[in-house]
């Protein structure tokens, strides 16, 4: 087997569906037995950069952002929740049914309460840990 170089990797990666890099995610997890929250906060910016704070998890105040509520504007919650995430359409509207769960998690202050506040302008509620 012929080893990618790193810029190969990153370049068939770009060419992919976020559905197909959720999917690539996952399946590198359980065959690595490992969390890929990394992989999460790379694949955000290539949604289109709407990734909120996921460029500053080596700052030392770190805060998780918690849909504690979907509200009447469920379908608005999950798009925002896309946004914000790597997460497929799926996996999104299961993290909304099934709240209190983390979005994001370990992101700076400001990327915190830029998430908040865009789930709260979708009508959910929302708790910064």
């Amino acid at each position: 087997m012929m080893a990618l170089t790193q810029d190969e990797l990153l370049a068939e990666f770009e060419g992919m569906t976020l559905i197909q890099l959720s999917e690539f995610v996952k399946a590198f997890e359980e065959k690595f037995d490992v969390t890929a929250a990394a992989a999460a906060v790379v694949a955000a910016p290539a949604a289109g950069g709407a990734a909120g704070g996921a460029e500053a998890v080596e700052e030392k105040d770190e805060f998780d952002v918690i849909l504690t509520g979907a509200g009447e504007k469920k379908i608005q919650v999950i798009k925002v929740v896309r946004e914000l995430t790597s997460l497929g359409l799926k996996e999104a509207k299961d993290l909304v049914d099934g709240t209190p769960k983390p979005v994001l998690e370990k992101v700076n202050k400001e990327a915190a309460d830029k998430a908040a506040e865009s789930l709260k302008a979708a009508g959910a509620s929302v708790e910064v840990k």
